[in-house]
């Protein structure tokens, strides 16, 4: 709030504000449970004293001031809690951290954190609020879920940190750590559609499936529900709503992507695929009207996304086509790039997609180049459904999906031939 350049007074006024309104959005919280100890005035009173704290520490030139406040703090609440009998589901050791916090955000907001310090009340309050929901989400957590997720872990925090950041190989073209870097991209939005699919998918029907399915991958989704409908035909109308409304949040995923990997390419890029969007919406909703058999229980299991192997095998993938693209960019010009976003775009979008959006952001092809390999590669995929779904579906479900399909490529192809 320095940077208002209000008068000092006023800055120790409003930061004394600030800081029991944060007090105050804690305290409404715990307010409400019948069992905890502190409620709305302690957390207000708390949230205050550590700010004070913050303000006599700057005063007195001592850290320890704070120190002795955070002691203080925690043994007032630690003793409001001896020898009083607590239900076994609230032990009380939330509200005890949840005051030792609120103190240590009223110092924060004396020492100007107090963008950061509000930030966090919010999500502190959040967790607190959120509680049953909370709970009920790990306990549908499968071991293979955690593991998931640990497994995710480890690519990013434990394997990227210690990739070298510099170009190898051919042309300078593979950067390990940016390699990885995509490799945490893709998994990470694999990961949140995976789990998402794994709790709600049963019971959100054919629209969640759809959307998770394509999340975590629309040529997977194709497979899973392309064997659904052929081992029972009643659900093959279903089956085709899912594999289309897929492929087309696939195009939402790729807009998220190049927003994070290459932003400057997103403005051309969106238009082509909300004309995309927009075909296979309306392709969708005639499937969905339609629709004659129930959703319930509609929801095969995708493997585990961010499983090493298939980290390993994507990270593979996308360092081969960044080389090829930049040999063939480089030896062929427009065609050989073109030539290979079809064929890799036949199997995968995300490895093709990462390699032009990385010459892209290093300005080795042009803005026009860019979304047309991008749009060429999505195309590629959505054609390579069709036959696969004819030898893992049947000729029916290929025919049920194929205008879905198709509009949603003509949607594409439309919108390049106007955007570009």
């Amino acid at each position: 709030m320095s940077s208002l350049e209000l008068p000092e007074e006023i800055q120790t006024a409003l930061r004394f504000l600030v800081s029991l309104g944060v007090g105050l959005l804690l305290g409404l919280e715990r307010e409400r449970r019948p069992a905890p100890k502190a409620g709305l005035r302690t957390f207000a009173l708390v949230a205050l004293f550590g700010t004070a704290a913050g303000l006599l520490t700057e005063v007195l030139g001592s850290p320890w001031v704070v120190a002795a406040g955070l002691v203080a703090v925690g043994a007032m609440i630690i003793a409001a809690y001896v020898n009083v009998s607590q239900p076994v589901d609230d032990p009380g050791t939330t509200t005890v951290i949840a005051v030792m916090f609120c103190y240590c955000l009223g110092v924060m907001i004396w020492l100007g954190y107090d963008t950061l310090a509000v930030a966090l009340g919010i999500v502190a309050t959040m967790l607190l609020h959120f509680r049953a929901q909370l709970h009920g989400f790990t306990a549908r957590l499968s071991p293979q879920d955690v593991a998931s997720m640990l497994q995710f872990a480890v690519l990013t925090f434990i394997v990227l940190p210690f990739l070298p950041n510099r170009g190898f190989g051919p042309y300078q073209a593979l950067n390990p750590y940016h390699v990885w870097l995509m490799v945490v991209l893709v998994s990470g939005l694999s990961l949140v559609g995976y789990l998402s699919l794994r709790l709600f998918g049963q019971r959100r029907g054919v629209l969640l499936a759809g959307f998770l399915g394509g999340l975590v991958s629309s040529t997977a989704t194709t497979m899973v529900y392309s064997r659904q409908a052929r081992s029972n035909a009643s659900y093959a109308q279903l089956s085709s709503v899912v594999i289309v409304l897929a492929s087309v949040v696939v195009l939402v995923r790729i807009a998220v992507i190049t927003g994070v990997v290459a932003l400057d390419a997103l403005p051309r890029l969106v238009p082509i695929l909300l004309a995309g969007v927009v075909f296979g919406v309306a392709a969708t909703w005639i499937m969905l009207r339609r629709k004659s058999e129930p959703a319930d229980g509609f929801a095969p299991d995708f493997s585990n996304p961010s499983k090493i192997t298939a980290a390993l095998g994507f990270g593979a993938l996308y360092a081969v086509v960044l080389v090829l693209s930049v040999w063939l960019s480089d030896r062929m010009g427009n065609a050989g790039l073109y030539g290979l976003a079809l064929v890799s775009g036949l199997a995968d979008v995300d490895a093709i997609l990462l390699s032009i959006l990385k010459l892209s952001g290093a300005g080795k092809i042009t803005g026009t180049e860019t979304v047309t390999a991008i749009t060429l590669a999505i195309i590629a995929n959505l054609a390579f459904k069709l036959p696969l779904m004819l030898s893992l579906g049947g000729a029916a479900l290929a025919k049920r999906c194929a205008p879905g399909l198709v509009a949603t490529g003509a949607g594409l192809a439309l919108g390049l031939i106007v955007f570009r």
